[in-house]
């Protein structure tokens, strides 16, 4: 039986990685924030459909305790890991005139700094042969008018998996990132119809992405042992039309 930790597994992208998981027979460690009610929801629901075991466990990323708590849980557990998909991250929309330190502070430290000192706990959990996967986003490429903090840490994401392959590499892991545009979350969702319609406008598929279709991405590396070091960009187009 595989294992796999899913920051941020309850909802969004990461509860889509996780039913894609599941099906490949994954058991899963999926960590949130603060909604106990929809990750115990997630989890239930994860375990009905599927013939694995699925835990839920409060991890706030902008928390340096969460990297304590989750290590304690896996080797008190004794999980032995063979995917981690570093999916959480945190955004901070402001003015470049009104930016906080602290708040950009949190942000890098969501975003950056705990992933990275959390798979360096991790590692010795880690399975040879197995694999580490980032969420990073198109908004690491492309500038983002609203919020410098998340273009930065997400561009500082894509580098730390082009820099990670160096030292991963003597364990037999591997480390990719998929970047997407713009998907079907709740925080898009919510936005105002004259602002979607604008991005969609502006996206060759016409349309925003289900987290479902982007699940697969996520699959693809995880199973093709030869892409490494690779940032996948899945924007249906954007700005191509």
């Amino acid at each position: 039986m595989k294992y796999a930790l899913i920051t941020g597994g309850t909802k969004g992208i990461g509860f889509a990685v996780a039913k894609c998981l599941a099906k490949m027979g994954y058991d899963l460690l999926l960590t949130y924030a603060s909604d106990t009610h929809i990750a115990r929801k997630a989890c239930e629901m994860l375990c009905a459909e599927y013939p694995i075991d699925a835990t839920f466990i409060q991890a706030d990323i902008s928390d340096k305790k969460s990297i304590d708590i989750l290590f304690d849980h896996i080797t008190f557990s004794d999980i032995r890991l063979d995917a981690i998909v570093f999916n959480a991250g945190l955004t901070y929309r402001s003015s470049f005139e009104e930016m906080k330190y602290d708040d950009w502070e949190r942000v890098f430290f969501a975003n950056v700094h705990y992933p990275t000192f959390l798979l360096q706990r991790l590692i010795g959990t880690i399975n040879a042969g197995g694999s580490v996967l980032f969420t990073g986003s198109l908004m690491g490429i492309l500038p983002h008018a609203q919020s410098l903090s998340y273009g930065v840490t997400k561009a500082a994401v894509h580098a730390l998996v082009k820099n990670l392959v160096k030292f991963l590499t003597p364990y037999r892991i591997r480390v990719n990132a998929v970047a997407p545009g713009f998907v079907e979350t709740d925080w898009q969702k919510n936005k105002p119809a004259e602002i979607r319609r604008s991005v969609e406008e502006k996206i060759a598929a016409g349309r925003f992405c289900e987290p479902d279709e982007l699940a697969g991405i996520y699959q693809l590396l995880m199973e093709n042992s030869y892409i490494n070091g690779d940032i996948i960009v899945a924007d249906g187009g954007y700005s191509y039309q």
